[in-house]
């Protein structure tokens, strides 16, 4: 079976990729392959047309490709809350939840990501059209094989863009490199009211295949538990799920990022949280109506979120 990831060297969907590098998946009687395939609209799309069997992704991108979440099954959370850091260039010298300050710059943000950013900013009383925020593809970032985080660090780097909307990984190499600080981190109290369930980071599937095979969708679950649960245990096993899938640099970082998200690794879906989803959702235009929490969650698994 086959797992499809919109940014691979990251810690935005950990949780799914090492559920396959470290055997989870294995001991619960599934092969499972975990691969890049980005952005996080095209991952959508491959589960969609049958390509591949499950998405480690954002819940709103589901809606690239399922239009009002038909089709689409959200079995747990990789973790809780929207997961991108607002990143600026350091000699900017932008105060942390200084919004005001982003006025006229370049924000590099990738598809699907960027709805998030520009939300949050309405929210704070900022209209990135009137105000000059300029939030668009990072230079470079194109293909289904990029790696956006990466591309960004680089981008801020080269100075072609003056910040970017991405993960944790990026954020790290940014910071600690001296090019880049944080203005952002929604997941720690940063931004506007109710920005922190805008979205989060869950393992998908189909439908049909909970419909069809519903001990492999349960399966799947289990392992995605598991892998939490042993992170959270032992946080450098993911050391060795870098060193397996990362460039050196980025496999010997992961593990401080995954510690530091540990609080986050809850694999439950919770009514509130769909509503605040498909709330954003409708907000920023691609959702229109409603479907029912059962349906958009595979609510018969939910015993299993917080197993032991």
């Amino acid at each position: 079976m086959r797992l499809a990831i919109p940014d691979l060297i990251s810690n935005s969907y950990f949780p799914a990729l090492a559920a396959a590098e470290l055997g989870f998946f294995r001991r619960e009687g599934l092969s499972v392959s975990a691969e890049l395939i980005f952005p996080v609209d095209r991952a959508y799309a491959a589960l969609r047309d049958g390509e591949i069997d499950f998405v480690g992704g954002a819940a709103h991108g589901a809606l690239a490709a399922f239009d009002t979440w038909r089709g689409v099954r959200l079995l747990g959370a990789l973790s809780q809350g929207m997961y991108w850091f607002l990143v600026m260039r350091a000699d900017l010298r932008i105060a942390r939840a200084d919004l005001a300050a982003l006025k006229g710059r370049r924000i590099g943000a990738a598809p699907w990501v960027d709805v998030g950013l520009r939300q949050l900013l309405l929210a704070a009383g900022l209209d990135p059209v009137r105000d000059s925020i300029d939030i668009a593809p990072v230079p470079g970032a194109v293909g289904s094989r990029t790696n956006f985080g990466l591309t960004a660090a680089e981008a801020l780097a080269a100075g072609t863009i003056d910040g970017f909307w991405a993960n944790g990984m990026a954020t790290e190499i940014a910071v600690t490199s001296g090019v880049g600080s944080i203005v952002l981190d929604v997941r720690r109290g940063d931004g506007p009211t109710g920005c922190f369930d805008y979205t989060m980071p869950v393992l998908a599937t189909t439908e049909s295949l909970v419909e069809r095979s519903p001990d492999v969708a349960e399966a799947a679950l289990r392992a995605l538990v598991a892998t939490q649960r042993a992170l959270k245990q032992n946080s450098a096993l993911a050391t060795e799920v870098g060193r397996k899938r990362f460039p050196p640099r980025e496999a010997e970082l992961i593990a401080g990022i995954v510690q530091r998200d540990l609080p986050f690794y809850d694999a439950a879906i919770s009514k509130a949280s769909i509503a605040a989803v498909s709330a954003f959702a409708r907000n920023v235009g691609v959702l229109r109506g409603d479907r029912a929490y059962e349906q958009i969650v595979a609510t018969q698994f939910s015993g299993l979120w917080r197993s032991t």
